[in-house]
C-alpha cells in the first residue's frame, strides 16, 4: 500500500459505514429483534456475536446485491421497491444515524476538493440521506445505484465522476469500508481509503489492495496534507 495525497484532486465517498453510522443501528435492531434471547449469549451480550454476523455476511451480501446490475435488472427491482413502500406508508426519511463528527469533515475537505457521494443505494434511498442531514451543498454529484450503468464494485460511478468533472480517474480518491468500494476505486485507476467504522476489516481492506487504512473517516484530515491543519 502506498497512498499519495499529492495525487488527489477529487473525493469519492461511499455512505454507509462511512457516513452514516449504519453497522451500530443495524446492531441495535438485531438486538431489539432478539430480545430476551439475549439473556442466553455470554455476559448476557449478544453484541459481539450480532457483529461477527453481520461483518462475516457483509461480503456475500454485496455480491448478491450486485446480481441484478449484471443482469440490468436494477432499475426495475428500484421502481418495484419504491411502489411497495408508498402502498405501505413507509417514509425513508429520518431514520439515518451520522457518523460523529463527519459533517465537519466535508465541510473542510469541501473547501479543497470537489467531492461525490459514491453508493450502491437506490437515488431515492440516498437523497434520503442527504436531506436529512442538509449535506447537499457539500457534494457535487451523487452517483447513486442508478446514476451509472452499473454500480460498484464496477469501475463506472468513478468514471462517471471522472466525466463530469473533466478529471482522469487516476485524481480520485475513493473512501470507504468494504473490500467493494476498495474494488470499485481500484478498477477505475483511482487511489483508495479504507475506514475501520463500518463494516469491513483491516484485513479485508488490505486484501482488497486499499492504498491506506484508516480507524475513522474522521483521520482523512490527518492524512490528505498539510493543507487542511
Amino acid at each position: 500500500m502506498s497512498f499519495d495525497p499529492t495525487r488527489v484532486r477529487a473525493l469519492c465517498f461511499d455512505l454507509d459505514g462511512t457516513l452514516a453510522d449504519t453497522d451500530d443501528d443495524y446492531l441495535r435492531r438485531a438486538q431489539r429483534l432478539i430480545g430476551p434471547l439475549g439473556a442466553l449469549f455470554p455476559n448476557r451480550d449478544p453484541k459481539p456475536f450480532l457483529r461477527w454476523g453481520l461483518t462475516t455476511a457483509i461480503s456475500p451480501l454485496n455480491t448478491l446485491m450486485g446480481f441484478p446490475d449484471i443482469l440490468g435488472i436494477d432499475d426495475e427491482l428500484v421502481k418495484l421497491s419504491n411502489w411497495f413502500a408508498d402502498r405501505l406508508g413507509k417514509d425513508a426519511r429520518g431514520h439515518w444515524v451520522l457518523m460523529a463528527g463527519v459533517e465537519a469533515v466535508l465541510a473542510r475537505l469541501g473547501q479543497r476538493y470537489p467531492l461525490a457521494l459514491v453508493t450502491a443505494r437506490s437515488e431515492r434511498s440516498t437523497r434520503s440521506f442527504v436531506e436529512q442531514f442538509g449535506l447537499g451543498s457539500y457534494f457535487h454529484l451523487i452517483a447513486h445505484a442508478q446514476a451509472a450503468k452499473h454500480a460498484k464494485p464496477y469501475p463506472d460511478p468513478i468514471r462517471l465522476c471522472a466525466e463530469q468533472w473533466g478529471l482522469p480517474p487516476s485524481a480520485f480518491l475513493m473512501i470507504g469500508d468494504t473490500a467493494v468500494d476498495v474494488r470499485c476505486g481500484r478498477r477505475a485507476g483511482a487511489q483508495t481509503i479504507g475506514v475501520l467504522c463500518g463494516f469491513g476489516s483491516r484485513r479485508e481492506l488490505e486484501a482488497a489492495g486499499a492504498d491506506l487504512v484508516i480507524d475513522h473517516t474522521t483521520r482523512l484530515m490527518d492524512v490528505l496534507g498539510d493543507g487542511l491543519r
